[in-house]
């Protein structure tokens, strides 16, 4: 399952950075030899919302490769039993955070917006649709983070075993 959805993500991020490129390249071209009545003056906000999304799934991808941002102060110290406590539980606070701020946060974020029915400026594209990428890479975050902690407790629980096997052994 986490093998389809890093394909899914990593497409979907691929897809959206590249119309972002795309975007981009026209707003720059339609500036320098259209410069009097853009006809593309959505662009700008195209690629505002396009950034959004491409951040927050961008986000939610690496969050699954284990390539997010870390300071590796401590656990490069820390022993093999410590340095999977402190994975679990870095893993739990990122649970936290997506949680609370993406998911809960995110999902009242996005029905406020469809309660007010405010619309973007430019394209008139409803608010909500840009939002909603928050509890969607909440929701990606959430997976990965769940799947980490299961296979770093399996982990933890196999090399439980082997140093009481060890100490049977002797």
């Amino acid at each position: 399952m986490r093998k389809i959805i890093d394909l899914i993500l990593s497409r979907l991020v691929i897809i959206l950075m590249s119309l972002l490129v795309i975007d981009v390249l026209l707003q720059v071209f339609a500036g320098i030899f259209i410069s009097k009545s853009n006809p593309f003056s959505f662009t700008d906000e195209l690629a505002e919302f396009l950034l959004i999304w491409v951040g927050l799934l961008g986000a939610a991808y690496v969050t699954g490769q284990k390539q997010h941002l870390a300071i590796e102060l401590i656990s490069n110290k820390l022993s093999e039993r410590n340095l999977l406590q402190l994975k679990i539980f870095i893993n739990i606070l990122i649970a936290l955070f997506a949680v609370l701020v993406l998911i809960t946060g995110g999902i009242r974020f996005v029905l406020i917006n469809i309660k007010l029915e405010q619309l973007s400026a430019a394209m008139q594209l409803p608010m909500w649709y840009v939002y909603l990428v928050l509890p969607l890479s909440g929701f990606f975050i959430i997976y990965y983070v769940i799947d980490d902690i299961k296979l770093l407790w399996i982990k933890a629980t196999l090399q439980q075993l082997r140093k009481g096997n060890r100490n049977i052994s002797n």
